[in-house]
């Protein structure tokens, strides 16, 4: 009734609250006849008056002119089920107020604005219906606004339209500055606008809210910026075509969603299930062949320069039978049962993708005999195409690539569009290459095959339509930390879950033993944790199959460690972050989908920390052996990044935890119930 009402004050202001009464969104008609909306949180104002609306090519603006014809409201509230996930299910409940406009005058063409709006966030999107006076649509400029009413502190990294691999900068709104990004040694990278962003864009308030800006169910539609003003307005700014375009279509068509996701705790943010809620329903009849599960593989020692990715003189290729046997017997003796092929296909480490064949395998590489060996050691192969981003190029090899994995028995690939697009300047982010995407995942869905990707567009939440995608590479990864100086930061881990991972899984290759990277002559490079930060890794992370990076005989060296990795799951029944600070820490609770078994994971930033972790959430009848792997005293990610223990005690409900966090360092614990 208070949705009602408030939705009735005026003709041309139109209010929806959240379910819990916390959150309202207004909306409003301006003195030209613009579109207004603003959000506020307990009466403060969150997002202040920001104009909606579309610039288009060769007809008139989309964004002024208008009136209010009709609007509606309607409320909806469901629990759907996940394939896999951060938890078992989700419940989707939120208020929906729909605006219909039309123009007062000219083609009268009319505009419908929808809000749902949740007790974490707000959600907004654009339909334009069938209509006779607006056919094909050529977006120039959309004119999505986020008006922030304060110089927020926040986390950000340049608005590229090719890829993600930067350090995030912390720093105020009005001194975001991407100058200094524009001289990093990358393979592709296009910062069109120094006062521009990519999202997930998480901020913290003066008065210490989260809030964090992004967008949801990207679907034939360029990917999104955000350009920062004098005024503090964030707005957007889609990835253009060639001719400057930023998206073509035609109408009936609906845009993403515009995500504002809100808690008065960081923590609150990497719980929040909105991203996700706003993407339709699962597509596919059928989910019993989607069974993601950790998986090793013939990667991280081509990044180290033991081996290469394809056949080259003067050095080993790596994607051969016996050493693919090798990773299988090792795989097998610890029950890990996916392992990775990368560089396994002809053509692999060429220059240009063209020259890759998805289905004609290296000489020294017999797929049928290694699928036969590993299938006896109950270890399936991950397939690995990389196509060096000539896409159009993978698009004619999508049909008969995917059928011969399919009858191989391979159903999970990683694919990887590494370097500038093919076709030129379509770039990475652009309307095309999200079409492009799209088109692998539903081929992959129609063979059964789940797909891991690097170097695409950020998640918007449309593993819940299609779980067969399974994670992206949508960050600056580890393998940066064997490449070049600098690597990663200690703070990097601990930003990430609070950006880049709001849209979704990520893909980030955790569970490096060899710290100092000793024996493979990286003087000047190391990863930037201690060992154990990189088994917490394993739960501050959220992936459905993440991999166990490092070489076989760096875990052989410290098998008491490795023993959290073989033990721990990636699929969960519940999720819960415990504590969290943008930047400087995170712990993160997760109980497996299979057993009332839970884990536990706490990493740092360069600061040591003390942690007291509270075991309320355990069921109160029961008692678990805790078994908890943390730094040792005089661990420290720089000096004596291996020093760990492993202590061994009973615990209950009751029971706290202490947990001394070495710099860079971390904690992982498994809690296993015995009563």
């Amino acid at each position: 009734m208070c949705m009602i009402i408030a939705g009735s004050c005026f003709a041309n202001q139109k209010e929806v609250i959240s379910p819990n009464g916390k959150l309202k969104a207004t909306f409003t008609l301006n003195n030209e006849g613009t579109p207004v909306y603003s959000l506020s949180f307990k009466g403060r104002p969150i997002v202040g008056n920001s104009k909606l609306g579309f610039i288009l090519k060769n007809n008139d603006n989309f964004n002024k002119n208008f009136k209010i014809i009709n609007s509606q409201y309607s409320n909806f509230d469901e629990t759907w089920q996940r394939v896999w996930g951060a938890t078992k299910s989700v419940r989707n409940h939120y208020n929906q107020l729909k605006v219909q406009l039309q123009e007062k005058n000219g083609k009268k063409r009319i505009l419908n604005i929808l809000f749902r709006i949740y007790n974490d966030g707000l959600g907004f999107r654009y339909e334009v219906p069938e209509q006779p006076n607006l056919k094909e649509v050529d977006i120039i400029d959309e004119c999505s606004n986020f008006q922030m009413v304060s110089d927020n502190t926040c986390w950000w990294s340049p608005g590229d339209w090719e890829l993600y691999e930067h350090l995030f900068t912390k720093s105020k709104l009005s001194a975001i500055d991407c100058k200094p990004y524009l001289n990093n040694d990358l393979c592709s990278t296009y910062i069109p606008d120094l006062k521009a962003v990519n999202t997930p864009l998480t901020m913290k308030t003066p008065d210490g809210m989260y809030l964090s800006i992004h967008e949801a169910s990207l679907v034939d539609y360029a990917g999104m910026t955000l350009h920062v003003d004098s005024t503090l307005n964030l707005k957007s700014t889609l990835v253009a075509w060639p001719d400057g375009i930023r998206v073509k279509t035609k109408a009936p068509f609906k845009s993403p969603w515009r995500t504002i996701q809100i808690s008065e705790n960081a923590g609150g943010l990497v719980e929040s299930n909105l991203i996700e809620n706003l993407n339709e329903p699962c597509k596919l009849t059928d989910t019993e062949w989607i069974k993601p599960n950790k998986y090793i593989g013939i990667w991280w020692e081509m990044h180290l320069g033991i081996s290469s990715q394809g056949i080259e003189e003067g050095k080993p290729h790596g994607a051969t039978t016996q050493n693919a046997k090798r990773y299988i017997d090792f795989a097998s003796k610890h029950g890990i049962t996916s392992m990775l092929i990368e560089g396994w296909n002809s053509g692999h480490g060429e220059k240009f993708g063209w020259a890759f064949d998805f289905t004609k395998p290296y000489p020294d590489f017999d797929i049928q005999e290694v699928i036969k060996y590993g299938k006896e050691k109950n270890v399936a192969l991950v397939g690995q195409n990389e196509t060096c981003a000539a896409a159009e190029w993978y698009d004619s090899k999508l049909d008969s690539a995917f059928r011969y994995y399919n009858n191989l028995g391979v159903h999970v690939v990683k694919t990887g569009y590494v370097g500038k697009v093919v076709p030129i300047r379509y770039y990475h982010h652009g309307q095309w290459m999200v079409n492009h995407y799209r088109r692998v995942i539903e081929k992959a869905a129609e063979n059964h095959i789940m797909i891991i990707s690097h170097e695409v567009i950020q998640g918007t939440g449309e593993s819940r339509t299609y779980p067969n995608w399974l994670s992206r590479e949508t960050l600056r990864g580890q393998e940066w930390e064997a490449w070049g100086n600098p690597g990663n930061t200690p703070e990097h881990s601990t930003i990430f879950p609070f950006t880049t991972m709001l849209g979704g899984s990520i893909d980030y290759t955790p569970g490096i033993f060899n710290i100092k990277l000793e024996g493979y002559n990286r003087p000047n490079n190391q990863v930037p944790t201690t060992l154990t930060k990189q088994l917490a890794l394993y739960l501050t992370i959220n992936s459905p199959m993440p991999m166990i990076a490092d070489l076989p005989e760096n875990y052989e060296k410290y098998p008491d460690a490795f023993k959290f990795i073989e033990d721990v799951p990636s699929i969960w029944q519940e999720t819960k972050v415990l504590n969290g600070e943008i930047g400087e820490y995170l712990t993160i609770a997760r109980k497996d989908k299979q057993s009332d078994n839970w884990f536990i994971g706490s990493i740092t930033n360069q600061d040591k920390r003390q942690q007291d972790i509270s075991l309320n959430f355990l069921d109160k009848n029961k008692v678990y052996e805790a078994k908890i792997y943390t730094d040792a005293d005089n661990a420290d990610w720089k000096n004596n990044p291996t020093a760990y223990k492993i202590i061994t005690q009973k615990v209950k409900s009751t029971d706290h935890i202490k947990l001394n966090l070495a710099s860079g360092g971390g904690a992982a614990i498994s809690l296993k119930v015995i009563n």
